[in-house]
């Protein structure tokens, strides 16, 4: 069975800066000039750092980050 692959996603309407996404896991996500936050790339979640997404995603007050599962 191989590992599950992730893609993290951070809407930019909801996202108002607070940057907990980035203090839990800044290989995953970028901060603009004005502290917003966007995934890295096209938001594709390596292997090892599913773990630090999930956490990412439950410590967003704002609910902005979604994780999802990529099919192959």
């Amino acid at each position: 069975m191989s590992p599950q692959t992730f893609r993290v996603h951070v809407d930019p309407e909801k996202c108002q800066g607070h940057n907990r996404c980035y203090s839990v896991s800044p290989d995953l996500f970028d901060l603009d000039d004005l502290g917003m936050s966007s995934e890295v790339g096209d938001g594709l979640v390596p292997t090892g750092l599913a773990g630090q997404a999930r956490l990412a995603v439950e410590n967003c007050p704002e609910q902005a980050i979604s994780l999802a599962e990529v099919t192959p």
